[in-house]
């Protein structure tokens, strides 16, 4: 890629970035919804608000990547490297991170529901309140993760899956490695301390 915002200004469909490499890059606030990155080399990448809706990043390696709001809903990252990454804010709603590696990634205030999270590597990873209605199972790695989620979580094992909230979801972690407190979600404040 000689210039990334030449690039992004294209408008072309379906931005096709597989294989490339993208190391250093500024590319925030980039729309790069049904975008390939597919193997692609994103370490240290500024993707901060940029939105990667229905975008296929699978095996992609965006170490240490910021992602700060940004929009992966719907986003297949199976296999993808995001350790150390920081997801501040970011949503990764119906995302397909099966196998993804997340170790160390900064998970804060951000929105994992309905995120296939089977095989997963959470290792060292950090929460803060976080909606985490996640699918896991025992491959799932969650060995010194720890922060605080409004869960619950679906367990899978070969034949059926169970969802888990509270207590079993601590004590699930607890057992696995991690440190994790479900916290009752947030409600709006009722209309008699609202100020007139």
């Amino acid at each position: 890629m000689h210039s990334y915002r030449e690039w992004l200004a294209s408008g072309e469909y379906n931005l096709n970035g597989m294989r490339s490499d993208f190391r250093g890059a500024d590319l925030s606030g980039g729309d790069f919804s049904n975008a390939w990155f597919t193997d692609a080399v994103l370490v240290g990448v500024r993707l901060a608000g940029a939105s990667f809706y229905r975008a296929d990043l699978q095996s992609a390696d965006l170490t240490g990547a910021d992602l700060v709001r940004a929009n992966l809903d719907e986003a297949v990252l199976r296999s993808a490297r995001l350790d150390g990454a920081g997801m501040g804010g970011a949503s990764l709603c119906d995302a397909d991170a099966a196998g993804a590696s997340f170790r160390g990634t900064r998970f804060l205030g951000a929105s994992l529901i309905d995120t296939d999270m089977r095989g997963a590597d959470l290792a060292d990873a950090v929460l803060d309140e976080n909606f985490f209605e996640s699918k896991v199972n025992d491959f799932t790695v969650v060995r010194g993760l720890t922060g605080t989620v409004f869960g619950p979580i679906t367990v899978f094992s070969t034949d059926s899956s169970r969802e888990l909230g509270d207590g079993e979801l601590e004590a699930r972690i607890s057992a696995r490695g991690g440190q994790v407190q479900v916290i009752p979600p947030r409600r709006p404040p009722s209309k008699e301390l609202l100020p007139e």
